[in-house]
């Protein structure tokens, strides 16, 4: 089995990171107070500084 692109996982890490934060369900859970240490918005930062990191390594590779 071959590995995926790394950066073609995280694009589809921040798509379900997306719909899990607009999902009906995750929104209840919010209502009810809902409040973990690290929330949504942390987790697709933390992919957004990796892509960062894969593309400026991909930039110094050329």
């Amino acid at each position: 089995m071959s590995n995926p692109n790394l950066y073609q996982l995280v694009e589809q890490a921040q798509t379900l990171i997306s719909l899990i934060a607009t999902h009906p369900d995750y929104k209840q859970l919010l209502e009810l107070g809902y409040q973990p240490d690290l929330n949504i918005a942390d987790a697709s930062t933390a992919l957004t500084y990796l892509q960062w990191e894969l593309e400026r390594n991909r930039e110094l590779s050329i």
